[in-house]
């Protein structure tokens, strides 16, 4: 979601703070502001819509000085507009603000009756406002922003700067990320690592209820009551260059291309290829005594969750539940101490599924985070993390994340049968052997892009897609509609294909195109059948199969995209790149904004 950068040192703060600001599009925003002290003063500049607004704002008005913050805002309370963006301020202070600050309304009446004068619909001035006012009885700007900082309730990440004040900025965070780095004779803060790349390596990560003091030599961290805190500095894997779109029309494009990279960098990090082992991090617990497994995440994640959840039913005959996180804390089931919770999250930040991590552990059940992100607060709240190696992902809708998720959700479930006595050697070995063919079937998806851009063209013009899939495939065309829905604004729905005759069969007719993954595999026929009923009524088949199945499937489809055979284990992984490039494709033929699409944020950090 939203996305803080700032700066105190020695050269211009707004360039850097811009730069830093387009570094954090990824996260999705609607508005974009600087402030910084210019003479002393604070003096801000705010724009509704794409940082390209308010560069040409920046280019009629420049906004000097050497200590800023900036801010790329998801609208929560109030619209999109320029005076609602960030930075918020006063004469005296101007914040930044990730997060809602759930008391704002109390908060707000008691400012107001102390004479304060509001400008804006957002919560975030709220905060503004309060430290204006401890500063205006006499305090100290960091026993202010402290006073301020005790009285705020909610998920939050702030960074404040001072008039009369140079070279001093204070951040603080509760249940929002922030991360302070450290430069040569100047200091930044962001609201991740991703932001601070080109700036320095060396990264400090804040936790949950600190705040810190940053001069351009120093970051003084400390809790909300003023007490000295430690926090480690540490060197961040993120290079300067490390999102650019190499040539790409889009991040997404780029993303796309970068499955079999990414399913290779992470099977290189949890199989030993000589000896066809999966060796995972070392577990605080023993996979052989988990009762059952827990799996709760959001969107594209909770599909990933979805297919490990057949995986390790059917291969580690594990029993497992599943719920999206968002669902998962308040329908409060009953589980079972020492079982185990898997977390799955891309930037691990999303404030459902960290919320749902709490409520697990306050249940005694053990925590595994599949994350992209391993200085995230989830990771920092995990038993173990498995690392999904997939590097930045800038594009709001996630795609080699997914794949990534799911290469380790098959280690952990080929470990996990073991640990249960489910697998011997010999089986063992043959799913790992289709785990490493995988990275260069996966590069052959690639030569049917003409093919799935054919697809396209059908699919631009449809007002209504339905997607179909079997066991496994069912999960991969709930992916494949949610990125239709997500980038081309397409209406697009997922069914188990033999649910299909007991309501969606209602919908179909030649306006409707039927996409489906039909992979090889022991659901080959049942699946086909389904199709056929399908076409009888004249649905429009678009049938991405595999070289085993392309001659049965050939026979039925209006068209049909053939993919490498592979082993059935594996098949989900291959299946969910050519329903991505679909998606990819058909915005693309529509013009929309494929990288930053409307009202998404790439990480939700608030409910």
């Amino acid at each position: 979601m939203c996305g803080i950068c700032g700066v105190v040192g020695r050269r211009h703060a707004t360039p850097i703070v811009f730069e830093g600001l387009r570094r954090l599009e990824y996260r999705g925003y609607d508005s974009a502001g600087i402030a910084t002290l210019v003479d002393g003063r604070v003096e801000r500049r705010r724009a509704a819509g794409k940082l390209d607004n308010l560069a040409a704002l920046l280019k009629k008005s420049p906004l000097p000085g050497t200590t800023g913050i900036g801010h790329t805002r998801w609208a929560t309370h109030g619209a999109p507009t320029a005076c609602n963006a960030h930075p918020h301020g006063t004469e005296r202070v101007a914040i930044v603000h990730n997060g809602i600050i759930e008391n704002f309304e109390t908060l707000r009446r008691e400012l107001e009756a102390a004479g304060q004068v509001f400008e804006t619909e957002t919560d975030s001035e709220t905060i503004a406002l309060l430290v204006d006012y401890h500063l205006q009885q006499g305090l100290e700007p960091k026993e202010a922003a402290l006073r301020a900082l005790r009285r705020l309730e909610g998920a939050y990440a702030v960074a404040m700067i001072f008039a009369g004040h140079e070279g001093l900025m204070i951040g603080a965070c509760h249940s929002a990320p922030l991360a302070v780095g450290f430069g040569d004779d100047e200091m930044f803060l962001g609201s991740d690592s991703l932001a601070l790349a080109p700036l320095t390596r060396r990264i400090a990560y804040m936790e949950d209820g600190d705040c810190v003091v940053i001069t351009p030599k120093s970051a003084e961290f400390m809790n909300f009551d003023g007490a000295p805190v430690e926090r480690t500095i540490q060197l961040t894997a993120l290079a300067a260059g490390s999102i650019g779109k190499d040539g790409y029309r889009h991040y997404m494009e780029k993303e796309l291309h970068e499955h079999p990279l990414v399913i290779g960098q992470t099977l290189q990090r949890m199989v030993d290829p000589a000896s066809r082992r999966v060796i995972l991090p070392e577990l605080p617990f023993d996979l052989a005594e988990v009762p059952r497994a827990v799996i709760t995440a959001c969107g594209s994640a909770f599909f990933a969750g979805m297919i490990g959840r057949y995986w390790l039913e059917e291969i580690a005959r594990l029993p497992v539940d599943i719920d999206v996180a968002s669902e998962m804390r308040y329908r409060n089931p009953p589980l079972t101490a020492g079982s185990l919770g898997l977390l799955i999250s891309q930037s691990g930040e999303t404030a459902d599924t960290l919320a749902a991590l709490r409520s697990l552990r306050e249940k005694a059940i053990h925590i595994a985070s599949v994350l992209n992100v391993e200085h995230s607060t989830m990771a920092r709240e995990s038993d173990v993390v498995l690392g999904t190696v997939a590097g930045p992902e800038i594009s709001v809708a996630s795609t080699k994340a997914f794949t990534a998720q799911l290469t380790v959700l098959a280690c952990l479930t080929i470990a996990t049968a073991r640990a249960r006595g489910k697998l011997d050697t010999l089986a063992e070995e043959h799913l790992v052997s289709a785990l490493l063919d995988l990275p260069s079937r996966a590069a052959e998806v690639f030569n049917q892009t003409d093919a799935i851009r054919a697809m396209a063209q059908v699919v631009v013009e449809a007002r209504d897609v339905l997607y179909l899939g079997r066991g496994s495939m069912f999960p991969v065309a709930m992916e494949g509609a949610l990125k239709l829905k997500e980038i081309s604004y397409i209406h697009a729905e997922a069914y188990a294909a033999g649910e299909m005759k007991h309501g969606p069969i209602s919908l179909i007719d030649r306006t409707v195109p039927i996409v489906a993954t039909v992979p090889s595999n022991a659901l080959f026929e049942k699946t086909l059948s389904n199709l056929q009923e399908a076409k009888a009524r004249g649905g429009r088949l678009l049938v991405f199969t595999d070289t085993k199945g392309a001659e049965r499937v050939s026979a039925i489809a209006e068209q049909m995209v053939v993919l490498p055979h592979v082993h059935d284990f594996v098949a989900p992984i291959l299946q969910t790149i050519p329903v991505q490039m679909l998606a990819y494709e058909v915005a693309v033929l529509k013009g929309t904004d494929v990288d930053q699409p409307r009202n998404l944020a790439k990480s939700v950090t608030v409910e």
